[in-house]
């Protein structure tokens, strides 16, 4: 398991990535993206829905909240990202649902 050190310097570096890499499918879509506060907030302004990935210091995960479920990444070490026990990737995952929500395709 991370040390707690380790894990929050992974979470910033990820979240920060992440964020880097929504910049501009947020401005082409329409959507708006919120770092702070160690949270990433996903906010879809026509319907009202809010994404958020979260770290969970206590169990070592990432929790990303959408569309009324939740879902728990693990910090895969090889892959040097968060995943899905399945090996989906928090980008992929974060693609995929903002696609559901939108209807149209997102690549990051």
């Amino acid at each position: 398991m991370l040390d707690e050190a380790q894990f929050r310097l992974y979470c910033d570096e990820t979240l920060e990535a992440l964020s880097k890499a929504l910049a501009r499918p947020s401005e082409e879509l329409g959507f708006d993206v919120d770092l702070g506060n160690g949270t990433l907030k996903i906010e879809f302004e026509e319907s009202g829905r809010r994404f958020v990935v979260s770290p969970q210091t206590p169990v070592r995960q990432l929790w990303v909240s959408a569309h009324a479920r939740s879902f728990k990444l693990d910090w895969d070490p090889e892959r040097k990202t968060f995943t899905l026990p399945g090996g989906e990737t928090l980008a992929a995952l974060i693609a995929r649902q903002i696609s559901d929500e939108i209807g149209a395709p997102v690549n990051l």
